[in-house]
């Protein structure tokens, strides 16, 4: 703008008018050019991604009669082996070791939580015990996430919810559907037999739906159901999901107006989603079939490990050109050179995710899960807190474990604005899923954050 104006403080009259000769010679192929600016200008402008922003989320937090501890859950299987509603077999006192061993290692603490039916002899697996766990979550996450934004029901065009292995007739989104009598043009998906990745999926689709539908809301509900899926046989690579799954779930508002930046939590940045599926392996690791007996479960397969590694190492070598720093990306390539030409024997090099997040939410899947990542990742005590305390105050809650975390980090005061946050998650197929958020300002914890009746007990020291 200076050397502009310099230049035009020496302009003369004669040169003015030598201008204004050039215009009116040339007046068709400008006015071709400055329509042709303004046309391209308008398209970008309508087709470039528009931001997606994390108004508001809430986890469920279910009531203080369905805690559970090793305890318990250990005299209930006893009587339940008694009452002959788990089937019958000669190894009897081995798999009840073999149960309370798991629960032991598993990282759980003692105050988590089983749905109602389950806690009831005889045991309650019935339809309407499974559908009244699942539409207590949903609703509850649901009734809190419109309660804390004043958000009216009318005013969400996207719903997509996500449960792996209870999906009923209607389906749960028309559940929602149907308490909040949303409108009848909304665009609703329900998700199923996604594992516990399917929380980034469902955002990953909700996301997709904002860049088509201007201006409008979208609802994403993350649970999964255990009244219908507790596993009553002797096969113990299926008794292990018994172990480590609890109820919970979550209500994730996202907008794509720019009026909501102001009061948003988060702004999308990134998903990244990995699909293994086409390899036998990686399609069987986790798979729901029936045992010997002919009874229903999910087993895991020993090549669980190997598939979860190569399956996560995909999902790191595509997010990580995203995200990383210059400095990281260059070691990371330079590695790379060297083990390809020169010394096949080098260590791939893993970069400093450190540097691209200041909070990692790893799904709670397990113990074991959680201290691979940990190592691998080459994170701290501190980075891995939000998703160890989460397993151990509610258990693996599958898709929604990672709203999970991000509470806990809200409720401990730590998410800054600018803070970078990574969400991932592994599930069956095999899937990992990534998604990125930033934090528009210093997040505090909304109403009824999960955490605020026990906040003060965390971190615990977890006793292997």
């Amino acid at each position: 703008m200076v050397a502009i104006a310099m230049k035009a403080s020496r302009l003369s009259t004669q040169d003015l008018h030598s201008f204004y000769l050039y215009l009116e010679k040339n007046f068709t192929s400008l006015t071709m050019f400055t329509i042709s600016l303004i046309l391209g200008w308008t398209l970008y402008i309508m087709n470039r991604p528009k931001p997606v922003y994390l108004v508001d989320f809430s986890c469920y937090l279910p009531p203080s009669h369905l805690k559970v501890s090793v305890k318990k859950i250990m005299s209930h299987v006893r009587v339940i082996r008694e009452q002959g509603m788990w089937a019958k077999t000669g190894e009897h006192d081995y798999l009840m070791d073999f149960v309370e061993k798991i629960l032991e290692r598993s990282g759980l603490g003692q105050e988590t939580y089983i749905p109602e039916g389950l806690h009831c002899l005889p045991l309650e697996q019935t339809m309407a015990g499974s559908r009244k766990e699942t539409t207590d979550v949903i609703l509850g996450a649901v009734d809190n996430v419109l309660r804390n934004t004043g958000i009216s029901p009318s005013d969400i065009g996207i719903l997509v919810v996500n449960s792996s292995t209870f999906n009923p007739t209607p389906s749960l989104a028309t559940i929602i559907v149907n308490k909040y009598k949303l409108r009848d043009n909304i665009k609703s998906l329900n998700l199923g037999g996604m594992g516990c990745s399917a929380g980034v999926i469902a955002i990953d689709v909700a996301k997709s739906l904002l860049q088509v539908h201007r201006n409008t809301y979208a609802l994403v509900v993350s649970t999964e159901n255990i009244t219908q899926n507790l596993y009553l046989g002797n096969n113990k690579s299926m008794l292990v999901t018994n172990c480590l799954f609890r109820v919970g779930g979550a209500a994730v508002l996202l907008s794509n107006m720019s009026k909501d930046r102001k009061r948003a939590k988060y702004k999308l940045v990134h998903t990244v989603r990995v699909h293994t599926g086409s390899d036998d392996r990686s399609y069987g690791c986790a798979l729901q079939e029936d045992d010997e007996d002919g009874l229903v479960g999910v087993s895991l397969s020993k090549d669980l490990p190997m598939v979860a590694a190569r399956t996560l190492k995909i999902n790191i070598a595509t997010l990580g050109p995203l995200v990383l720093p210059i400095r990281e990306k260059l070691r990371f390539f330079v590695t790379f050179v060297r083990k390809k030409f020169f010394n096949p024997k080098i260590k791939h090099y893993m970069p400093d995710f450190k540097l691209a997040f200041e909070h990692f939410c790893i799904h709670a899947g397990g113990r074991a899960l959680i201290d691979e990542l940990e190592k691998n990742l080459h994170l701290s005590p501190l980075h891995v807190e939000a998703s160890r305390m989460t397993l151990h105050r509610f258990g693996n809650t599958s898709s929604s474990s990672i709203w999970y975390e991000l509470a806990y980090t809200e409720a401990k005061g730590r998410m800054k604005k600018g803070d970078r946050i990574w969400q991932i998650a592994l599930g069956s197929g095999f899937k990992c899923n990534s998604s990125v958020w930033v934090a528009l300002r210093n997040v505090k914890p909304s109403a009824n954050n999960p955490w605020e009746d026990c906040l003060h007990k965390y971190p615990v020291e977890i006793d292997i």
